[in-house]
């Protein structure tokens, strides 16, 4: 039985509405300086009106399906929709507004149904069916076959092949999935903001430099808050400023205030959580899965829950143990300064961890962060770090041009130079932290390379950087420095993309395959050619001493037991939550209690360390696309460390390393099986083995039968 969708009648998009028709800037670079918030709702209305005339003429067409007239077709219908709905939502998380948000809140559920109307269309998907099961009879290339594969596992996890009442239901539960997972994003950014804490005593701030001291009187006097001082909220558990500050009760109320966000009051997540995952759980189950995480899993490169299971059972142990005797390090660095100061000694709390784990590492490397920030100045990282790496494994260069608009001031916009000297792409940097701007760092496509419509891209990274007062440099720890070049990563997976069709474009690659570039490419920041050209004082220009960098690596082994459980602790929640069957979820008075049980039962249960995201904040999983697939981090940096070491072994930073990783992975987005194109570069099949060398875990040795 055919099922036609409607076509409401749909006032034309006015001509001057910037979305009307592609950019007339270079590469078709969006007019930021022509957009206004009015003009997104008239672009999606019209954008999802066209679209659906153009799917429904593919749907009706009476010839024989074939793959131009229907796959082909499919990926060049919607670029209206994809115009308004790509700039959206980028803008939307880089700089948001109040209407900004009203408008994703009221098109969220539209552009579900929207999706569904396309996916769940019978006759549409009975041509897509006919051509997946005569694939070989088509003779199509490697490119064009994947295509096709990917088009039919698509219509097929949404559903295309359900009876009509299970379709029915199938696009309530989307509607109401798009509307909790972006009141859960919008949730956590407001109450990121309100969370801010507030400091009457300047004395408090004892252990923060002075243009931190600065920064944070300018950040309350942009909230009316004169003569005080504000401490901004990160998105993660553990806040930057507890690894500086000397007051333990201030740091005490930075973490307790952290960790509590979104449980009650305005900006309530526990109500949301409980819905999201009862619908998911629901949904999986109408689509023939055990649970979220199982549909999830079977279409990444993991492939199944047990698979995720095992890998992070069988880092947790030692990650534990690693954190474990960290903390029994911290703790006797308490107690010593407790006997020595005649003081009464206290039990390591998480609020004390970072603060001690640094002098630990002061006490032990005879360093600390402070020495090595003044080395980490941003415009050297960038320019003589994160590109220089780049021009030299990848034949590219970047010039900065300020003749394109921008949505914020500090946005940076350079041309991306091939090394044939034409242009591969534009580059996107906005690298400081605001209120409007959604926490973490990421990477985003405004235009995605494909050869289909002559394509380059243009790719922004995101950071939240905090910026310094007007004229004071921007030092960076050298964990923020690795962000940069992880985020570049992502980038230069954009702007190397090769791909005819823009579906297989870039990062359109499985969630567990698509950190793989990034996590690679962070290998570059401790290389010694790369750091002796970046890492300069940024007032004496002097290097940054051989063997103070030295200590900064030999120090970074010291925390690899922190950093490795917090993140696999959040990974395993995620994974618990996911697997939960129909039947199983808790409501909203059980979340907290359910996140307790779950670290309990799985050993995740250690109080100096809480997991990297807390259920109501972890917006990777609830809103942010990685739902059950938050392990992918470890699962890449497999391949990540895997690559790493074929580096060093092949001679690290050299044109033929780069050119070959370029062509058999960075090039090709989702062409291919993307595990294949890993083993057509590495030369075998992934090992763990690196991986576990560069976090100092050693696994148990099994038991003997």
């Amino acid at each position: 039985m055919r099922t036609f969708f409607p076509l409401p009648d749909v006032a034309p998009l006015a001509a001057d509405n910037p979305f009307a028709a592609q950019s007339a800037l270079p590469l078709h670079y969006p007019p930021f300086d022509r957009i206004r918030d009015a003009d997104f709702r008239p672009a999606f209305e019209a954008g999802m009106a066209l679209q659906r005339t153009e799917i429904d003429a593919i749907a009706r067409d009476s010839a024989a399906p074939t793959f131009d007239n229907t796959v082909v077709a499919m990926e060049r219908s919607g670029l209206l929709l994809h115009r308004v709905q790509t700039v959206f939502s980028n803008i939307n998380a880089a700089h948001t507004d109040p209407e900004k948000q009203k408008i994703e809140a009221e098109m969220a559920p539209r552009l579900s149904a929207h999706r569904d109307a396309i996916y769940l269309d019978e006759a549409l998907f009975a041509r897509v069916r006919t051509l997946y099961e005569s694939a070989p009879a088509l003779h199509l290339d490697v490119e064009s076959g994947q295509l096709l594969i990917r088009a039919y596992t698509q219509f097929v996890r949404a559903g295309a092949a359900l009876f009509d009442a299970d379709k029915a239901t199938l696009r309530e539960l989307n509607i109401t999935l798009s509307m909790l997972t972006t009141t859960f994003q919008q949730n956590v950014l407001k109450e990121t903001n309100a969370a801010a804490v507030l400091v009457d005593d300047a004395k408090q701030l004892d252990g923060l430099s002075e243009p931190q001291v600065a920064a944070a009187s300018l950040a309350a006097q942009a909230r009316g808050l004169d003569g005080r001082w504000l401490i901004a909220m990160q998105n993660t558990t553990t806040q930057p400023a507890l690894a500086q500050l000397t007051d333990r009760a201030l740091r005490q109320r930075i973490y307790e205030r952290s960790s509590v966000r979104n449980i009650g009051g305005e900006f309530d997540n526990t109500t949301v959580i409980a819905d999201i995952v009862r619908l998911r759980a629901e949904r999986a189950r109408l689509l023939g899965y055990p649970n979220h995480a199982a549909w999830v899993l079977d279409d990444e490169t993991a492939g199944s829950t047990a698979a995720v299971d095992g890998m992070l059972s069988q880092l947790g142990a030692p990650a534990m143990a690693n954190a474990k005797r960290e903390a029994a390090d911290i703790q006797g660095l308490i107690d010593q300064q407790a006997a020595s100061s005649g003081t009464a000694s206290f039990t390591l709390e998480p609020w004390d961890w970072a603060f001690y784990a640094e002098q630990v590492r002061a006490q032990r490397y005879a360093f600390d962060d402070a020495q090595v920030r003044p080395y980490f100045e941003l415009e050297h990282v960038l320019q003589d770090g994160v590109f220089h790496a780049a021009q030299q494994l990848y034949g590219v260069s970047f010039a900065e041009r300020t003749d394109l608009p921008v949505y914020q001031p500090d946005v940076r916009v350079f041309d991306v130079i091939d090394r044939d000297g034409s242009l591969l792409g534009l580059f996107l940097a906005d690298f400081y932290a605001r209120d409007s701007k959604r926490g973490g760092a990421w990477m985003n496509a405004y235009v995605l390379q494909s050869q289909l419509f002559s394509m380059k891209p243009v790719i922004a990274n995101h950071l939240n950087i905090p910026k310094p007062l007007p004229g004071q440099p921007t030092l960076l720890t050298f964990a923020q420095v690795t962000t940069m070049f992880h985020e570049f990563g992502h980038a230069l997976h954009g702007l190397f993309s090769n791909v005819r069709f823009p579906s297989l474009s870039g990062t359109s690659v499985p969630r567990d395959f698509v950190e793989y570039p990034s996590q690679y490419n962070e290998m570059w920041a401790q290389d010694p050619q790369v750091l002796a050209n970046y890492a300069r004082h940024y007032q004496t220009h002097e290097p940054l001493p051989q063997d103070l960098f030295e200590k900064v690596l030999a120090a970074t082994r010291f925390g690899q037991g922190f950093a490795t459980t917090e993140y696999i602790a959040a990974a395993t929640l995620d994974q618990r939550w996911h697997q939960l069957d129909v039947g199983q979820t808790p409501d909203a008075d059980g979340v907290v209690a359910f996140e307790t049980d779950a670290l309990k039962e799985t050993g995740f249960d250690f109080a100096p360390v809480a997991p990297r995201y807390r259920s109501t904040y972890f917006s990777h999983i609830f809103s942010g696309g990685y739902s059950a697939g938050y392990y992918a981090y470890l699962w890449s940096d497999v391949l990540a460390t895997d690559t790493e070491q074929w580096m060093k072994n092949h001679g690290g930073l050299l044109r033929a390393n780069g050119d070959l990783i370029r062509e058999k992975v960075l090039s090709r987005g989702r062409s291919a099986d993307v595990l294949s194109m890993f083993r057509d570069f590495y030369g075998r099949d992934r090992d763990i083995g690196p991986l576990l060398e560069s976090r100092g875990l050693v696994l148990a040795e099994p038991a003997d039968s």
